[in-house]
């Protein structure tokens, strides 16, 4: 089983010291986002949990914790794009993300950590020319500490059509005039640059349709092949493994305009005010009436050594 922390919040940014504390006990407890009542318990064991797979903007306070969370794989995706506070409001400085990036893969391994740039969207104040421009001041100071780099388009979802007015797909010729400029400032930097979930193919551009959690980069960080080939339900053209999510909708108080798993600022500082480093449950505490579901979890390994060439 792979565990994400997360795809609904920033664990990492706000969350760490729960999180290791989680780790401590052994378990965790998410309650269903459609029906409150619903419990499942997941062990957060190395003998189920084959890795744990980290989603965030900023993943200083998380350095502190590396150490003890040595017994797991560990996998970091880092968002750094070049927006503005009007976009992502409570984001830290960018240079200052990047320099923790650099830490996270100095500790870790280039291979553990991937940067993400996205969503990419086009409006007068990041136009295609100041895209291009960003990624590769971004790519120049990274590339000594990472092999990857995830990038995607906006989805309007109406949840993000509600909370950022005003913006609008970017159309094909500029996704695919974009994709091959980053391509080939990736490739100078010794950089695989791959999509992910898009509804056009970007190959001919250089860029891959990629898989942000694969089989092949889980057998690389394990050195273990794994028995799994189902892919992800998550979102259409997602060829994901699956993951289970520990987290929350609406409780990420980076409160980025784009985001997807926020819809009201207002429950996002309501939950967070619930937030508990102590409890089980990420947000709020454990209710009389709480069904608690055991999941049933089991390792993908085959135990078969996997060879890194």
């Amino acid at each position: 089983m792979i565990i994400f922390a997360s795809g609904r919040t920033d664990i990492p940014a706000f969350y760490s010291k729960w999180f290791v504390n989680r780790v401590r006990a052994g378990f965790v407890d998410v309650r269903n986002p459609y029906y409150n009542q619903q419990v499942t318990r997941y062990r957060l064991d190395q003998k189920v949990v084959d890795c744990l797979v980290f989603c965030t903007k900023n993943p200083e306070p998380m350095l502190e914790y590396l150490d003890e969370l040595k017994n797991f794989p560990l996998y970091f995706h880092v968002t750094i794009t070049p927006y503005g506070k009007e976009v992502e409001p409570n984001v830290p400085d960018k240079n200052q993300v990047m320099e923790n990036f650099i830490k996270l893969s100095q500790k870790l391994g280039k291979d553990h950590v991937v940067w993400r740039y996205d969503p990419i969207f086009i409006d007068e104040n990041y136009s295609v020319a100041a895209h291009i421009r960003f990624f590769k001041e971004m790519c120049e100071k990274l590339a000594s500490y990472t092999n990857r780099c995830i990038i995607s388009f906006i989805d309007l979802y109406e949840k993000t059509k509600r909370n950022f007015p005003g913006v609008k797909e970017v159309s094909e010729s500029d996704q695919k005039f974009i994709a091959g400029a980053f391509s080939s400032i990736a490739a100078k930097n010794g950089i695989q640059i791959e999509s992910c979930a898009e509804k056009i193919d970007l190959t001919a551009q250089g860029v891959v349709p990629g898989a942000c959690v694969s089989k092949e980069i889980v057998e690389k960080l394990t050195n273990v092949r794994l028995k799994i080939s189902a892919k992800s339900n998550l979102r259409k053209h997602c060829i994901c493994l699956p993951t289970r999510d520990i987290a929350y909708y609406n409780c990420c108080p980076h409160l980025c305009k784009y985001c997807y798993a926020n819809y009201d600022e207002k429950l996002v500082r309501k939950n967070y005010a619930l937030h508990n480093p102590e409890s089980s449950f990420l947000i709020g505490e454990a209710k009389s009436d709480d069904i608690v579901n055991i999941a049933k979890q089991e390792s993908f390994k085959d135990q078969q050594l996997y060879l890194n060439l």
